[in-house]
């Protein structure tokens, strides 16, 4: 039976099969977490069906072939299966790449993929339970009168449905991306605050591309983009500050200890 990979520490030298064997190793323990996942997924399909449909509003779901029922069932559950293990995923990922960062560096990124991860399901529940209910039904009713009878195809809804509540998920990642950003020093805390108005005229732009193209939808969108990106800046004044001392430390760390052990010998 197949160990559990081992955790390296920074530093620890492998070998180049060992390293495979890690990664081949990680990359079962995700695709069974994925499997479990899937068969729970599955097991409880119609709840989840009925849980993506309630913005629909009892209006009912067309199938056009014999075999998209089933396949249908199969892309929802893939959907639910996936939601629930990407943070499996997520640290498998990182637990391959933490070896090569210093152990300070380990604590930092460990956290901002802790806040990425909450980012992502509140993006998620935020698409589910505000952007598809107020974007559903005026997609619906827009000129119903000249289209008359709308028939709404299940694999296409789903998939709609789907996009939205990834891609909105995603976009509440902007803190954690922007911080990554000013850790790097590709970005400064000055410097987004500077542009603030052009981060401001960009995150508007990304909101009206979104689906949901009334007015009210559109500002449910932006507000919170908006406030997570006032965040970041402030986020990035305050953690900017922080790495630099830490940094400053670091350096005269480096000078002293040399001499510390030439005092020694």
């Amino acid at each position: 039976m197949a160990r559990l990979p081992r955790r390296l520490g920074h530093g620890d030298k492998v070998t180049l099969i060992e390293h495979l064997d890690e990664l081949r190793a990680r990359l079962i323990i995700g695709l069974a977490g994925f499997a479990v996942a899937f068969g729970g997924a599955y097991g409880f399909r119609q709840p989840i069906i009925d849980w993506l449909a309630e913005p629909l509003d009892g209006k009912p779901l067309t199938t056009l072939s014999p075999a998209e029922p089933f396949m249908t069932s199969l892309t929802v559950s893939a959907y639910a299966a996936f939601a629930i293990a990407f943070p499996l995923f997520l640290w498998q990922f990182w637990a391959f790449l933490a070896p090569a960062m210093e152990t300070s560096s380990q604590k930092t990124i460990a956290r901002l993929v802790f806040v990425a991860t909450i980012l992502l399901m509140g993006g998620m529940a935020f698409a589910r339970f505000v952007v598809l209910p107020a974007t559903i039904p005026f997609l619906l009713g827009f000129d119903n009168e000249i289209y008359g009878n709308i028939l709404i195809r299940a694999r296409e809804y789903f998939s709609f449905a789907a996009f939205t509540i990834v891609g909105v998920g995603v976009l509440f990642e902007l803190p954690v991306f922007l911080l990554g950003l000013v850790r790097l020093g590709v970005l400064t805390a000055d410097r987004l605050r500077r542009n603030r108005r052009i981060g401001i005229v960009v995150l508007v732009a990304i909101s009206v591309a979104l689906p949901g193209v009334d007015p009210m939808t559109t500002i449910l969108q932006t507000i919170p983009l908006l406030v997570l990106f006032e965040v970041s800046i402030w986020a990035s004044v305050y953690f900017e500050k922080r790495w630099a001392v830490q940094n400053r430390w670091a350096d005269q760390w480096d000078e002293h200890e040399p001499l510390a052990g030439a005092g020694e010998s």
